[in-house]
């Protein structure tokens, strides 16, 4: 499964990649997350900063431990989760605009096991409709902690 949903958000990049790279306080800025609790943190940057995260998802609680696998300060980072015999993988890009930047989320989902083929095979097109709702969500939020 894949999916891209974007918004546009009058604020700069740099004011933009602050929020989103915060990963430690997204509990504070995103509002379907519930906890953070940080399991790996580098000295310099963001790469292979680790973290198990609790968030409601299809109105559940549901934790999955992420970690950060590429990244390019004030445009891009990548994510990446296994579970359930899925790889889920993240990005998050910043492209500037005319008069403010444009926020994506891109989430692409590919089952490894047997049981997450078939699942995929049946129920991809009903959580398709879910997962861009709840990516959306999370874009609002951040598009609000800019602007305000």
């Amino acid at each position: 499964m894949n999916a891209l949903v974007s918004i546009n958000i009058n604020g700069s990049k740099e004011t933009i990649w602050k929020v989103i790279s915060d990963l430690e306080n997204s509990e504070k800025n995103i509002s379907a997350i519930l906890k953070i609790e940080v399991l790996e943190k580098p000295n310099n940057n963001i790469l292979g900063f680790k973290w198990r995260e609790t968030r409601t998802m299809f109105g559940k609680e549901a934790t999955e431990v992420m970690w950060i696998t590429e990244y390019e300060d004030n445009v891009y980072y990548k994510t990446r989760a296994e579970s359930h015999g899925a790889v889920y993988i993240t990005t998050m890009l910043i492209e500037e605009n005319e008069n403010d930047c444009t926020l994506s989320m891109r989430f692409e989902g590919k089952s490894v096991s047997f049981l997450a083929k078939i699942s995929s095979i049946l129920f991809s097109k009903m959580m398709m409709k879910a997962t861009e709702k709840a990516l959306l969500d999370d874009l609002k939020d951040i598009k609000n902690i800019v602007e305000d």
